[in-house]
C-alpha cells in the first residue's frame, strides 16, 4: 500500500510543478502531493507495527534502518518540492 501512495505522491508533486509552470491553479495538486506523502508514511509505519506484531524482527532488522534514511530523504524531496511553487509565487510578487 505504501508504495502505491508514495508512487500518487511523486505523480501529484511532477503535476503540481507543472500546473505552476503551465500558470494554471496547482493547488489541489499541491495538496494532494503533501497528502498523499503523509499517507506513504502512516502506511509505513503500519507495516512496521505489522512486524512488531508478528514479531519479525529479522524483518525489522533488515528493512528499517535503510528505511529510516529514505522516507527521510524522500519526505523532504516531495515537501520542497510542492512547495517550490508558492515560494516562486512571493519572490515573483516582490
Amino acid at each position: 500500500m505504501w508504495i502505491l501512495f508514495g508512487l500518487i505522491a511523486v505523480i501529484a508533486t511532477f503535476i503540481n510543478i507543472y500546473m505552476y509552470g503551465t500558470g494554471k491553479d496547482y493547488k489541489l495538486a499541491m495538496a494532494m502531493g503533501l497528502s498523499f506523502t503523509a499517507l506513504t508514511l502512516v502506511a509505513e509505519y503500519s507495516m512496521v507495527s505489522e512486524w512488531v506484531e508478528a514479531e519479525d524482527w529479522s524483518a525489522l532488522l533488515d528493512v528499517v534502518p535503510a528505511m529510516e534514511t529514505t522516507i527521510w530523504g524522500w519526505t523532504i524531496i516531495l515537501i520542497l518540492l510542492n512547495i517550490t511553487p508558492i515560494l516562486l509565487e512571493l519572490k515573483n510578487k516582490k
